[in-house]
């Protein structure tokens, strides 16, 4: 049959209240944020949280006091006081001044690596539940090998084989992620693929990369929206873990984990030096994973309360 743009318009706009019904989705974005503050008030101080650490990680070196490697011997090992909020290192660098750049790499690398993994895992994911027999059994083997290794352990590997820059860490955690993801994307593609819109569009010659783009993929946004806000602290905390144990970032950059690596020796004598770093930890995750519940009550049309 030959292709039709208006008919594909007529006949998806014919089909959109049938598919706001399946769904059970009606609201706005504004309507879902308003919805997210009013029900979820730990959820929208998160998205707050979330938006000050960007922003300080955004303009670091205006709002830092020091340079981010500038050391002043004199000044070793001093507890927080007004010329240095957090202290200063074995090197008498400002602390204050790293956990900000430590912040940029932080977020770098829980959100960059999160999208790689996100738009690898929706292409496997998309390809193996509309395509299905072997498309679907050589995918989900090749995911199903992915989660059976501890991300971590693997994460360790892919480091030590290739090395521990930046592109690497990228990889890294871009490799252990994307398996989940595939695996969201396909079952909401199994669920939706015999649905009557996808059917209409199937009718009226529609071919299937764009049944896969323009109808199938928007109703997976919602999940990828509550992925992504529960991938990138874990990414953060990988990361962390990583340059924890010497394979992530390198000296003389700030990363937190690092930073709490270096504090090891001094956790006893002057906890403040690993207590800053592991709180800015502690409060990214949190923050990301209490934004990631509340956007999946709002988001689910199964989980929302009326």
């Amino acid at each position: 049959m030959k292709k039709d743009g208006k008919t594909e318009k007529s006949v998806k706009s014919a089909l959109d209240p049938v598919l706001e019904a399946q769904i059970g989705e009606k609201d706005g974005p504004r309507e879902k944020l308003a919805r997210l503050v009013r029900q979820n008030k730990l959820a929208a101080f998160s998205a707050l949280v979330i938006m000050i650490i960007i922003l300080l990680a955004i303009f670091a070196p205006w709002i830092a006091p020091y340079q981010e490697a500038e050391q002043d011997l004199t000044a070793r090992l001093q507890a927080p006081c007004m010329a240095h909020l957090f202290g200063t290192d074995e090197l008498g660098r400002d602390v204050f001044t790293r956990i900000l750049y430590g912040s940029r790499v932080s977020l770098i690398i829980g959100i960059v690596p999160t999208l790689i993994s996100l738009a690898v895992g929706i292409v496997m994911g998309l390809l193996s539940g509309y395509f299905g027999g072997w498309v679907d059994y050589l995918i989900m083997r090749i995911a199903d090998v992915m989660l059976s290794f501890p991300s971590l352990l693997l994460a360790m590997v892919i480091m030590y084989t290739f090395g521990n820059s930046m592109y690497d860490i990228f990889l890294a955690l871009a490799l252990i992620g994307w398996a989940s993801v595939a695996r969201v994307v396909r079952s909401h593609t199994l669920s939706l693929r015999e649905s009557e819109y996808v059917e209409a569009a199937r009718s009226i010659g529609v071919g299937k990369l764009s049944i896969m783009v323009r109808h199938i993929l928007p109703n997976c946004i919602p999940s990828l929206i509550v992925l992504f806000t529960l991938n990138v602290p874990a990414s953060i905390l990988s990361e962390s873990t990583l340059s924890f144990l010497g394979i992530g970032v390198q000296p003389p950059a700030a990363s937190w984990g690092l930073m709490v690596n270096q504090s090891r020796q001094f956790l006893f004598r002057m906890p403040w030096l690993a207590l800053a770093p592991s709180l800015s930890i502690m409060v990214v995750v949190l923050a990301f994973n209490f934004l990631g519940d509340g956007l999946r009550d709002v988001l689910d049309p199964y989980m929302k309360t009326q």
